[in-house]
């Protein structure tokens, strides 16, 4: 209704406004029955009222559906009445609707494209880089240690961009399964373990019991722990030579654990440490950050319905929790069964 006043307030206007002039004219020119004058302007009025009441009754669904946002897109084919504008604008929805469609199909073919290409581009260079690594052991050292940690650098960054790309259809690239927490945190620190002994800071496994098992993706799991752990090693590299990696059940739920004993995260920078290439403080000291690893590791964790916190002071150290829900939690779903 308000729509339907504000496009037409103007008509009521320019009718008032005739109205009196043509009455100012007829009083000038001495003809003045006050009875007449006002027969004529109710007369005016009511034919202006039922003509706006028909207009309005005839064309109200197409009001309603302007001041109602659309649910969604299948809307756009909804049918409001047989009005000339509201067949119109109804047609303009379905041409809108098409070109939106044609354009979504282009774009995400487009982005599909890209993916394909970012795949096939990190393995292409994954297969140099071990050539590289392979000779590299055959050199003395420092030359030899100094070539692999080149290496590892480089993997690491190929598989962040392999892993983003991925991201956006992550739903067809997931398995759920139970996984063994504890043979996941080996099989990181395996894979991490010259991270380890360059830096010279080691892992800690801490378990409350063996056998704590999680339904999740293995494999974005195991990216999100290696992202977490070489946050940890980076920012307590010069501070202290270990960090504590903690299994354990906290009521329903599972929670793995990341600690530190690091530079500490400074508070201005925690609301914003999961934002894409946010760096921060930290990441400004060490020009290595992306600040992409925390954003694909909450992203990831969101779309697998795990959760992330993060508890940190400056100069003392930070802590990622990963907790897997009671659903998640299979070590407490075979104690029930």
């Amino acid at each position: 209704m308000r729509l339907f006043f504000k496009e037409y307030s103007l008509l009521i206007v320019v009718q008032a406004v005739q109205m009196l002039v043509i009455l100012s004219l007829f009083w000038l020119d001495g003809y003045r029955d006050i009875h007449l004058f006002f027969y004529a302007t109710f007369l005016n009025f009511f034919f202006l009222g039922c003509y706006l009441t028909y207009y309005y009754l005839s064309r109200k669904k197409l009001y309603q559906r302007l001041n109602q946002p659309l649910e969604s897109l299948d809307d756009s084919f909804q049918k409001t009445d047989d009005a000339p504008i509201s067949i119109a604008f109804a047609q303009v929805l379905r041409n809108q609707y098409m070109l939106f469609q044609s354009q979504l199909e282009m774009v995400e073919k487009e982005q599909d494209e890209h993916r394909k290409f970012m795949d096939q581009w990190v393995h292409q260079m994954k297969t140099p880089l071990s050539v590289i690594e392979l000779t590299a052991r055959n050199l003395d050292e420092p030359e030899s240690s100094s070539i692999r940690e080149e290496t590892e650098r480089m993997k690491t960054g190929l598989n962040t961009v392999l892993y983003m790309a991925r991201l956006r259809r992550i739903e067809q690239d997931f398995h759920i399964r139970a996984v063994n927490l504890s043979k996941l945190v080996d099989d990181v620190n395996g894979e991490n373990k010259r991270l380890f002994i360059r830096n010279k800071v080691y892992p800690k496994l801490e378990e409350e019991k063996e056998g704590i098992l999680v339904a999740t993706d293995e494999k974005w799991l195991f990216f999100i722990l290696s992202q977490l752990i070489n946050n940890a090693v980076k920012y307590s590299s010069e501070t202290s030579n270990q960090i504590i990696i903690s299994i354990y059940e906290r009521g329903k739920e599972a929670v793995l654990e990341v600690k530190d004993f690091g530079i500490g995260i400074p508070e201005v920078d925690k609301r914003r440490i999961f934002d894409p290439f946010y760096t921060g403080e930290n990441g400004r000291k060490f020009r290595e950050s992306t600040g992409m690893g925390l954003y694909l590791t909450k992203e990831t964790l969101n779309i697998l319905g795990h959760r992330i916190e993060m508890e940190s002071e400056v100069g003392k150290g930070t802590t990622i929790f990963i907790i897997f829900s009671e659903t998640q939690n299979l070590t407490n779903l075979v104690r029930k069964v």
